[in-house]
């Protein structure tokens, strides 16, 4: 399982997301997927961005988060997907 942000470059809230993921202290890496460069991802979160994803081990989306939201909402996300 993996954790992937889809954002693009100059995007204050995916910084935003990024940061808020970064200070409850997770265990499990952040990866970040720029969808500036891929039609299928633009098309799917170009007006939705930040999102964060869990990914399967075959790289597909589990479960998604998009903002808006809190560290109080992104951490009961990330609980409920098991993530620590």
């Amino acid at each position: 399982m993996a954790l992937m942000l889809y954002s693009t470059e100059g995007c204050h809230l995916c910084e935003q997301a990024y940061e808020l993921y970064q200070s409850l202290g997770c265990q499990t890496p952040l990866d970040t997927q720029d969808i500036a460069f891929d039609d299928k991802l633009f098309e799917r979160y170009g007006v939705t961005i930040p999102v964060i994803a869990v990914l399967t081990s075959e790289g597909q989306v589990r479960a998604e988060l998009g903002w808006p939201f809190d560290s109080t909402q992104l951490q009961a996300w990330l609980i409920e997907h098991g993530i620590d």
